[in-house]
């Protein structure tokens, strides 16, 4: 066992001289260890605490906000962040190491901070939220893990520590999703989310197995210099390994088809939706794709047309289901699906920055509305839209705060979610994907248009619930507003052209790290194609307020809005649940059935008859050869020599007389023999 310490010079030279940020970086490590430990205090203690170990949970994020906020600080501007820290654990046979640490980069730091950014204002939110539900103590302590894995897999220097941290997740997001599990559906829902990506995590273990053999290291960086020197060792195998690295993304970050999981992970509660499509479990994915880019840059660059392909028809294909779900957090959940997307999308056609960058925005405009969406569901005690309506008097500071994550996520100048949308749009023409380009702009047409419709059935009209609705407590509400300000300032530290004094860009951040990403970032603004983007969310917005807002004739003509065959289509989310439920149907059944017979008739014959013949030859080898054979030959030498010793024995008389004959006899037989014969 030991501990290796590696300080890297930035990529980009003399753009960013990097620092070892200090102690801030030589403990990093602590904020993978918080949420851990907050989890193991919780489980032990957290019933007899006041709030029932949620206030354990809120210190040990708020502790990671902190050290994340000063490592951000450092990272800013003109120096950078760059260091890493293993330690040894065991060593496997061909000189592989499994070693567990953490590395602080540009990359990795941003994680850090949104992990704990977001994390921190969902906590504080959930303690209010879940007041008086069921389970408290075993929920703030899964959401504890949950937080705690995803940081042990951002902060992670290789790949086996990063599959650590990536089931850890799943784990997490299985026993948060079926929190409320006397339900079916949680349950079910639960269970499917785990399947999916079980299936999914196949794929990634066999190309971390593929990529640790085949270069004998699993360390991040082992990997980025065989694939920026181009490794004739791993080029046979690259486009294998990316793809099956790809395909476990495709899992947690839900890309077409495996996307199935995730709008069915709403069954667990709002704070736990929140941060799932903010902050972690889908932009797990996102991640290993941005971590190992040098990868699918340089050797799998095969792979890349068929992460584009997958990513486009995500951000199109599933943002349309968006059109026709009543659940608020359903829709919102379809809109997680397409971000992600856009922003595999963009990692894959080359832009490293824009995705990250969406992915950055992405995670403050998304939890605010899933908060905003457990608002309103904590007033009306439905997830339905069909149950909501004018509840901006109710609701103001959720209407405000919802409004604003609605425009940002639909791109509206000057929201965040504008620039980094305009960024990746302008990565795809620049690497010269004007297709996909322009399916994106249709894409924020249909964000936009939904968005609009969510807002007016939810906060417009005639109520249409139950009960009084009533505004959250303050303890709900203020992290809206906390969440409200980065959904609407985040993409200021992106502009093309600007640099912020004393913070640089976002692009400066994440060019902090140990070897060249090569990935083009905008000098300057393209005012056609920002224009185009910003006029397909004004449209949508328009179109949608004009279909579904209070100036529609009543509900039952908003009802009526409606596109033929599709709408229906959509109603069936393309019928993939049926296609999947066809899939597990034909596993368990008609396969089943053939495994067994082939495993009766076929494997179990062929076993069988093996195993007759071994019995015929073993009594032909017995009964023939080792009976008659080897036995007749043994006893035979035994009778033999049994009677030659009875000859023998009456020569042996004892008399001399005989020995004196015998002796003269055997003379003249000699001598007869020597006249006559020789």
């Amino acid at each position: 066992m030991g501990v290796s310490t590696n300080l890297y010079l930035a990529a980009e030279g003399a753009a960013a001289a990097a620092t070892t940020g200090g102690i801030w970086s030589e403990w990093a490590g602590l904020m993978l260890i918080g949420p851990m430990l907050a989890f193991v205090v919780i489980v032990l203690f957290g019933k007899r605490m006041r709030y029932q170990g949620a206030e354990v949970a809120i210190g040990a994020m708020a502790f990671n906000f902190v050290w994340s906020s000063v490592l951000l600080l450092l990272n800013m501007g003109d120096s950078g962040v760059l260091y890493e820290r293993s330690l040894e654990i065991a060593a496997v046979g061909g000189g592989l190491v499994f070693e567990l640490g953490w590395i602080v980069d540009g990359l990795s730091i941003m994680m850090y901070w949104v992990v704990a950014a977001v994390g921190l204002a969902v906590f504080v939110y959930a303690h209010g939220y879940m007041k008086g539900e069921v389970r408290v103590t075993f929920f703030f302590a899964a959401l504890s893990l949950f937080a705690g894995s995803m940081l042990v897999l951002v902060g992670s220097p290789n790949l086996v520590q990063l599959i650590i941290g990536w089931e850890g997740v799943g784990l997490a997001s299985y026993l948060l999703i079926g929190h409320n599990w006397e339900l079916k559906e949680n349950s079910s829902a639960a269970m499917k989310a785990f399947y999916t990506n079980k299936v999914a995590d196949v794929g990634l273990v066999i190309g971390v197995i593929i990529i640790g053999i085949t270069l004998g290291s699993f360390h991040f960086w082992d990997l980025a210099a065989a694939a920026a020197e181009h490794s004739a060792a791993l080029g046979p195998v690259a486009v294998a390994a990316g793809l099956l690295l790809f395909f476990g993304a495709m899992g947690k970050s839900a890309q077409f088809p495996l996307h199935i999981w995730l709008p069915d992970a709403m069954a667990g509660p709002t704070p736990v939706s929140a941060l799932m499509h903010a902050a972690t479990m889908v932009t797990a994915g996102i991640y290993l794709m941005a971590r190992t880019f040098p990868l699918y840059q340089e050797l799998a660059t095969a792979a890349r047309p068929w992460m584009i392909a997958a990513g486009t028809i995500t951000l199109f294909g599933m943002g349309l289901l968006a059109l026709v779900a009543d659940d608020i957090k359903r829709v919102l959940a379809y809109s997680t699906v397409s971000q992600l997307g856009y922003m595999m999308t963009a990692v894959a056609a080359g832009g490293y920055t824009a995705g990250l960058f969406h992915l950055f925005t992405h995670a403050f405009f998304k939890a605010l509305l899933f908060l905003g969406a457990g608002s309103v569901i904590h007033a009306v005690h439905s997830n339905n839209m069909s149950d909501m309506g004018g509840l901006r008097r109710h609701m103001p500071d959720t209407y405000r705060t919802f409004v604003i994550g609605a425009l940002a996520l639909a791109g509206v100048f000057p929201l965040s979610g504008f620039w980094s949308k305009d960024e990746i749009l302008a990565t795809l023409g620049y690497e010269g994907y004007n297709l996909v380009m322009w399916i994106a702009v249709a894409g924020a047409f249909v964000t936009a248009f939904y968005m609009a419709r969510a807002v007016a059935l939810t906060f417009f009209g005639e109520y249409r619930g139950h009960g009084e609705p009533h505004e959250s407590p303050p303890i709900m509400t203020r992290p809206l507003w906390a969440l409200a300000v980065p959904a609407v300032l985040a993409g200021v530290v992106n502009i093309p052209g600007l640099k912020l004094p004393w913070i640089g860009s976002f692009t400066d951040w994440l060019s902090v790290r140990s070897v060249p990403m090569g990935d083009h970032h905008a000098e300057a603004i393209d005012v056609g194609l920002a224009a185009a983007g910003l006029a397909a969310a004004v449209a949508g917005l328009w179109l949608g307020w004009r279909a579904f807002g209070p100036s529609a004739a009543d509900r039952a003509d908003r009802d009526r809005v409606e596109i033929p065959v599709l709408y229906p289509l959509l109603r069936q989310k393309y019928y993939l649940d049926h296609a999947a439920l066809g899939l597990v149907w034909v596993i368990r059944q008609p396969a089943a059935r053939a495994v067994n017979w082939v495993n009766d008739y076929v494997i179990d014959g062929v076993v069988n008859g093996v195993g007759a013949l071994c019995q015929r030859l073993a009594g032909l080898l017995y009964g023939g050869v080792d009976q008659h054979g080897i036995d007749g030959v043994v006893h035979g030498l035994s009778w033999g020599t049994s009677g030659m010793g009875g000859l023998i024995r009456r020569i042996q008389s004892g008399r001399v007389q005989q020995y004196a004959g015998l002796l003269v006899a055997g003379l003249l037989l000699l001598a007869v023999v020597v006249l006559f014969v020789l």
